[in-house]
């Protein structure tokens, strides 16, 4: 059993805990990556910023309504009560509630009347398990805010929190929360460059090594990284659709300037398709390079034994016939017949090498 499948069957066993139940019910579909779950706030403006950890999700309240741009993250998904606050604070319907704690969702947008919800997988590479990890990342966009859902603490938002903190950069100069949705998720679409090249680089690596010597430990290579193209490619392609929804016109909490960019993203994202399925088309050559290399190394292999084979043959015909001791073998009796009989078989061994040489078959 591979080290997906476990993971599989604990998912849809965890699935199983929601039969029978009606739509809308909460229940966390996923591990528990985090102890407590963790609410961090930034409200800004051009002028001002405001950064502080939640303890309490009611303080949120206070900025439902303000005017300035406000990004509401939370860390851990299993405290199924803190998203249940989160609902009711912000109106949400129970349906999106169900959804962000489904972590098995496929990337999706739902635009409602005062918000508009958006699912998809934010990819990054284990460097220790040498594997692509994936992440399921919910965002509520509204009027006044920007609500954004994670399983675990850690994500690729550090360049944004950075740059929101500048008084100079443009995400505090373009004060939408539009826009900053649109951030958020480009640079989850560019991290899927960065996990590209990462494969890119393994598949040069294991192409040589392949080219050297295939073994079995070079077959699980190539196995692992079309696992994670497949996982990429799942996460990926609904992403498409996503996008192309953001920057149709009756999303009205996306400005016709901020779709502009959600284009470019979408641009981004057909890059990255594209360059998947070249990736999946290589990964399989290397497959069959390594089958062809097997192949090779077992025909010379073959070669080999062939021709000492042939070597030996007249060898051996020579032996057996002088060691049938017959009475009427008058070589037999002679004094010097073993080694005019050891001198013709070296004979035959180095006539024969000089051939092979010659044919280059050794």
């Amino acid at each position: 059993m591979n080290e997906e499948q476990p993971h599989r069957i604990s998912k849809s066993l965890k699935r199983s805990k929601k039969a029978g139940l009606p739509p809308g019910s909460l229940v966390y579909l996923g591990d528990r990556k985090v102890e407590t779950t963790r609410i961090t706030l930034f409200n800004y403006t051009r002028e001002t910023i405001l950064e502080k950890e939640i303890l309490n999700f009611e303080e949120c309240l206070s900025f439902r309504d303000e005017k300035s741009v406000t990004w509401i993250n939370i860390d851990g998904l299993h405290d199924v009560s803190v998203i249940e606050k989160a609902g009711a604070l912000f109106n949400l319907d129970p349906l999106v509630l169900e959804d962000i704690v489904n972590t098995g969702q496929r990337p999706k947008a739902d635009n409602y009347d005062d918000y508009l919800f958006t699912v998809l997988r934010m990819l990054t590479y284990d460097e220790e398990k040498e594997c692509i990890i994936s992440e399921q990342v919910s965002f509520v966009l509204a009027k006044n805010y920007v609500l954004s859902f994670q399983e675990d603490v850690g994500d690729l938002f550090d360049p944004i929190r950075m740059r929101i903190r500048d008084t100079k950069s443009k995400i505090r100069l373009e004060t939408g929360n539009d826009y900053l949705m649109y951030r958020l998720m480009d640079v989850v679409v560019d991290n899927y460059f960065v996990l590209l090249e990462k494969i890119g680089e393994k598949m040069e690596d294991l192409e040589e090594e392949i080219m050297r010597r295939a073994t079995s430990a070079s077959l699980e290579k190539v196995q692992d990284i079309k696992k994670d193209l497949l996982l990429m490619r799942r996460a990926i392609y609904p992403l498409r659709d996503v996008l192309s929804t953001l920057t149709k016109e009756d999303v009205k909490l996306v400005s016709k300037k901020t779709q502009r960019y959600f284009r470019d993203t979408y641009d981004h994202t057909v890059q990255v398709i594209e360059t998947i399925e070249m990736f999946r088309e290589m990964i399989s050559s290397l497959r069959d390079n390594y089958h062809s290399q097997l192949n090779i190394e077992m025909n010379k292999t073959i070669q080999t034994l062939t021709i000492f084979t042939a070597i030996f043959i007249p060898l051996t015909f020579i032996a057996g016939v002088y060691g049938m001791n017959f009475e009427n073998m008058p070589e037999l009796k002679w004094e010097y017949g073993y080694f005019e009989v050891l001198g013709v078989m070296g004979l035959i061994f180095i006539a024969l090498l000089f051939y092979f040489r010659r044919k280059k078959w050794l």
